[in-house]
């Protein structure tokens, strides 16, 4: 009876760390709070188009939040293991490289608003952009895991093999256009190679080179210039009617909610004003209708996940998965932060959804997928943990009188003698009987 009780004790669950816990209070918080704010955003417009209750985009949202909740929880039990295999990172990567190719020919890929950078069947839409950047954040964490000295050589040999994958990412989806997923790739990237040991003065010329490439590519392309002169000026009287419109009326919603916020669903901007509100502007719709707290309570949450990814990368057993947690931080956060700074007016428009609580089923299934992949990381494992309380325990259960210290003096010589070949009394007692 007293064995019985002790093996369950002993085969017990252990708590998750802290670093877990928040991150997935935070991310349940964002689903629930992007599913109202999807629903508000969308039903109105939706019941003026088509009539009925203008449910679609929550019902597209709520399943793909279950796919990658589904998603979330393999990779969270699963995910590092799959990933030890390299040919797997490889075939992922290439598979992107390969969509995101597909996705520019005619006929093939979506062509929606002069960009092309969706496959579409129906209701339900893929971007290839999304797979590209959670794939390259896992190719490079296991390169630079397995390549720690090369971050410390030359400038070519530091660089060379990963510009090699990185810059043809970013001109594929560039020229979709995707200007805004490029930035994220380049934030997240930047900010692994700095946690890599990657020399600041390398880091330094390669955001000076990436500024200048982006600033002629935007000179010679009419739409992206046109979205950096009407941030230059948001207010003209052109902007009536060009790319600067939603901007504006991003802005003009944020400040109509003031403090409190107009009240949950009471939104006009998102109306009659300001196009497409559930997707990339939903911070306007959070701004008009919960005001700033709502925004405040949103930027919580993301500086929540960005503490315990980072608290997860910093206690991490592995160069390889502290790398990984890191990236996968960055590529949250990175994205966040363009998409505030976007609907602030801090910064031109991107066409970068908000993580979490923007209506895009793609990114949210890899947002999801890079939680998954960073609660896995974050829970220690069991096996390890089963083999320390089981020594804790009989330690304890000795010196609380559950068994006696001759049992506990037998349990001990048992041990060294598997490990070590036999004890110490029993070679004395050969020798002894040989003598005799």
């Amino acid at each position: 009876m007293a064995r019985n009780s002790t093996q369950a004790r002993t085969t017990r669950r252990v708590a998750p760390p802290l670093e877990h816990r928040i991150l997935m209070t935070a991310t349940m918080i964002l689903i629930a709070y992007g599913a109202v704010m999807v629903y508000s955003a969308s039903s109105g417009t939706g019941v003026i188009a088509s009539g009925g209750y203008g449910t679609k985009e929550f019902l597209m949202y709520l399943l793909a939040a279950g796919i990658g909740l589904i998603a979330m929880r393999v990779l969270e039990r699963y995910g590092l293991q799959l990933l030890n295999n390299t040919r797997i990172v490889t075939i992922m990567l290439f598979g992107s490289f390969a969509l995101l190719l597909a996705v520019l020919v005619p006929g093939i890929g979506l062509d929606l608003g002069g960009a092309r950078r969706w496959f579409g069947a129906g209701p339900i839409q893929f971007q290839p952009s999304e797979l590209m950047k959670f794939a390259l954040i896992l190719y490079l964490a296991r390169y630079m895991a397995d390549n720690p000295r090369r971050m410390q050589r030359s400038f070519r040999e530091a660089v060379t093999p990963i510009a090699i994958v990185v810059v043809p990412a970013c001109g594929l989806i560039a020229i979709e256009p995707d200007l805004g997923t490029t930035l994220v790739v380049f934030f997240a990237v930047t900010a692994l190679l700095l946690v890599a040991g990657m020399p600041l003065r390398y880091v330094a010329m390669i955001v000076g080179g990436a500024v200048v490439a982006a600033l002629l590519f935007i000179l010679a392309q009419p739409y992206e210039r046109a979205r950096l002169l009407s941030f230059l000026h948001p207010w003209s009287s052109a902007c009536k009617s060009g790319g600067c419109w939603q901007a504006v009326q991003g802005q003009i919603g944020i400040g109509s909610g003031g403090i409190f916020g107009v009240g949950l669903g009471r939104s006009i901007q998102k109306l009659f004003w300001l196009p497409e509100a559930q997707t990339d502007f939903i911070l306007a719709v959070i701004g008009e209708e919960l005001g700033t707290l709502g925004i405040l309570a949103l930027i919580a949450l993301y500086g929540m996940i960005a503490y315990a990814g980072l608290r997860t990368a910093r206690r991490a057993a592995t160069r390889h998965t502290k790398l990984l947690a890191s990236g996968l931080t960055s590529l949250i956060i990175c994205q966040a932060t363009v998409n505030i700074f976007v609907v602030l007016g801090l910064a031109p428009d991107t066409g970068v959804p908000l993580p979490f609580i923007s209506y895009a089923p793609t990114n949210l299934l890899v947002m999801l997928g890079s939680v998954g992949l960073l609660l896995g990381i974050a829970r220690p494992a069991t096996r390890e943990l089963r083999l320390v309380d089981r020594r804790e325990q009989r330690r304890t259960s000795a010196v609380a009188g559950e068994v006696s210290d001759e049992r506990y003096a037998r349990h001990e010589d048992r041990d060294r003698g598997r490990r070590y070949g036999g004890t110490r009394g029993s070679s004395a007692g050969r020798r002894r009987g040989a003598a005799g």
